[in-house]
């Protein structure tokens, strides 16, 4: 059964596109913790390549995380927003299949920093990971 599309005929495009998953489970973020980083004005994005022996998911998983140190409720979710989106745009071009990624907001310079800056610093962050 499908769902009706909204009342104003327009429908919402998911939050994370086909081929991206979302991570929710803390030992997700600890292994993330555990793999590379990559500090950026606007974000640190840490990574890390699945095991083999992990489910045999292709694709690629992303999480988001701010601290109290961002802001309050409405700071933080501002800050992971815009962290989705660039999530969004540039990890199903960008990221590397078998891979977790976590984007963690900085205090004032997430929500504050151009969008298209802090889109163009992901690029950056993770030509950085992987060429490593």
């Amino acid at each position: 059964m499908t769902t009706p599309p909204a009342a104003s005929g327009i429908r919402k495009p998911p939050a994370v596109p086909f081929g991206l998953s979302v991570l929710r489970n803390r030992p997700d973020f600890l292994k993330a913790n555990r793999g590379k980083r990559q500090a950026m004005p606007g974000f640190v994005l840490q990574a890390r390549r699945r095991d083999l022996a992990e489910p045999s998911e292709t694709d690629v998983r992303v999480g988001f995380t701010c601290s109290k140190k961002v802001g309050n409720a409405v700071a933080r979710n501002r800050a992971k927003r815009r962290l989705r989106e660039i999530a969004r745009l540039v990890l199903p071009v960008e990221g590397r299949s078998g891979w977790d990624y976590v984007l963690i907001g900085r205090a004032g310079e997430t929500a504050r920093r151009p969008f298209e800056v802090l889109k163009a610093d992901l690029q950056v962050a993770l030509s950085r990971i992987h060429d490593t």
